[in-house]
């Protein structure tokens, strides 16, 4: 089983950025995929990004430009930088991972999540 600690959230004013880092324990994530998503209050979960067992990386379209996901597999950790951040992106962000370490961006395909990392973006 493996454990996911997210961390790196914050207040911030539009327009900063955000390093978001989820560090994993039990077991190497190191072949898993391992995604980002977000949850804001009264909405269902989106995803954020993903990077596969062999670190390509996917993001959604509203989405392109502003982050960037990346892995160290010798700190069994992977990150999200979020630039350009605006009110919308206020949600709560988590990562998950899944053995099968290929993409997806659907979260009931992640087995294993963390507890999540508020973000709140003000003018």
């Amino acid at each position: 089983q493996v454990q996911l600690v997210e961390s790196g959230g914050g207040l911030v004013q539009a327009g900063s950025s955000l390093r978001l880092s989820c560090a994993a324990s039990g077991r190497t994530v190191s072949g898993d995929a391992v995604a980002w998503f977000r949850q804001a209050p009264g909405k269902e979960r989106e995803f954020v990004s993903c990077i596969d067992w062999n670190s390509r990386t996917y993001y959604p379209d509203s989405l392109k430009g502003r982050g960037t996901i990346s892995r160290d597999n010798t700190k069994n950790a992977v990150y999200m930088q979020m630039n350009g951040l605006k009110p919308e992106d206020t949600a709560v962000y988590y990562c998950a991972s899944r053995v099968r370490g290929y993409y997806s961006n659907n979260p009931k395909h992640y087995e294993n999540w963390g507890q999540g990392t508020q973000v709140t973006v003000y003018w």
